[in-house]
């Protein structure tokens, strides 16, 4: 089974960067794909972005797009998200999964394994 770890999280204000690491043990993650979700206080967890098996495509949501961007290392057995001009309204607590195949990427219905999450918090 695998156990994803997500890192990278932390305090930062408006207009700085994260970048956040997701890293896979028990197995390898190189034929999923990947997606990062989060969740804020209070509301629903809501789809970032999330990425093919190989990183040829790439998906985003509307509030991240050109700001943020996921990669991969399958080497490495990890995922990224590079955060930049982040918002207030990035705070919450984001995770990575793994997505099954011929499965719709922005619904958490699509993903298997998640991870523990980690805590973003933007200042204004």
């Amino acid at each position: 089974q695998v156990q994803l770890v997500e890192s990278g999280g932390g305090l930062v204000q408006a207009g700085g960067s994260l970048r956040l690491s997701c890293a896979a043990s028990g197995g390898t993650i190189s034929s999923f794909g990947m997606g990062w979700f989060r969740q804020a206080p209070g509301k629903e967890r809501e789809f970032v972005a999330a990425l093919s098996w190989n990183g040829d495509s790439t998906y985003y949501a509307d509030s991240v797009k050109g700001r943020f961007t996921i990669s991969r290392d399958n080497a490495k057995n990890t995922v990224y998200l590079q955060m930049n001009s982040l918002k207030p309204e990035d705070t919450a607590i984001y995770y990575c999964a793994t997505k099954r195949p011929w499965s719709a990427y922005d619904r958490g219905l699509s993903y298997t394994y998640w991870g523990q999450g980690t805590q973003v918090t933007v200042s204004s």
